[in-house]
């Protein structure tokens, strides 16, 4: 399917591994322009060389920190006209209550949320001016279901989540679309990493972590691809009638009652 997305520019947050480079990538093999930040340029350049040869599109780093309203700021100033905006940038550490101290609460809110909000604010403006655009921020699955060993990022994706439902229901008056989307567990280094660990204590194995999945509906985690591939049909015209709404990808995790992969 032709998603009808060739020339568009997308600006993607948090795009120099795991969900969002694959996006950047989604999206430009469909023929966007496509400008990636991160907060190490080597990394972006790298990716951006790979992508242009790739797909043939312009393709750009734009390194930043988002956490910090300067680097909000500069990448608002370098970036020019946005199509699409993608905030996949951040990750929040897992840990109870008693485990996650106000600083590290603090700067994991400051780039996960907070840079969400304050990068969308900024290149919100000029779509409304221009009267199109799309905006998806990647939340995730623990904002729609709490995890107390998870506080930190449950309490932030119901934020982000109810940022992009707000926002995205009065932003189609400007004649642009804001979504939500919430992956469940998807296999990325992250990821990984911690289920190797699962894997060590349950089964003595780290090299049997993808067993840690098989408690799961699908018996396993999502592809990065598989989340990207979303993204992409959201942010195009195929999707034009919906905006303010919040798009689960979590291979039937939600509506089961297997437990989660803490506890998998």
């Amino acid at each position: 399917m032709d998603l009808n997305l060739r020339g568009r520019r997308a600006l993607i947050a948090g795009a120099s591994k795991g969900i969002g480079l694959a996006i950047a990538n989604a999206l430009a093999a469909e023929g966007c322009h496509v400008q990636l930040v991160a907060r190490t340029k080597a990394d972006l350049d790298k990716a951006a060389a790979a992508l242009h040869a790739e797909h043939g599109v312009e393709a750009e780093g734009i390194a930043a920190d988002l956490s910090t309203r300067a680097g909000v700021q500069a990448v608002a100033s370098a970036c020019g006209e946005v199509d699409i905006l993608i905030n996949s940038a951040g990750a929040i550490p897992r840990g109870t209550l008693l485990e996650i101290d106000e600083d590290r609460w603090r700067a994991a809110w400051d780039l996960k949320l907070f840079g969400c909000i304050n990068l969308t604010r900024e290149i919100y403006r000029a779509m409304c001016e221009r009267g199109s655009g799309v905006i998806v921020n990647i939340a995730g699955l623990a904002g729609e279901r709490p995890d107390a060993h998870y506080i930190a990022g449950s309490c932030a994706n119901a934020a982000l989540i109810m940022f992009s439902k707000s926002l995205g229901g009065d932003s189609i008056r400007y004649g642009v679309r804001v979504l939500a989307v919430n992956p469940g567990p998807v296999e990325t280094d992250a990821l990984i990493a911690h289920t190797k660990r699962l894997a060590k204590e349950r089964f003595g194995d780290e090299e049997r972590w993808r067993e840690v999945m098989h408690r799961v509906p699908m018996k396993r985690a999502a592809t990065v691809e598989e989340v990207s591939s979303l993204v992409a049909f959201l942010a195009s015209d195929r999707c034009s009638y919906i905006s303010g709404s919040s798009v689960n990808i979590d291979g039937g995790l939600l509506s089961d009652s297997a437990i989660g992969v803490r506890r998998a």
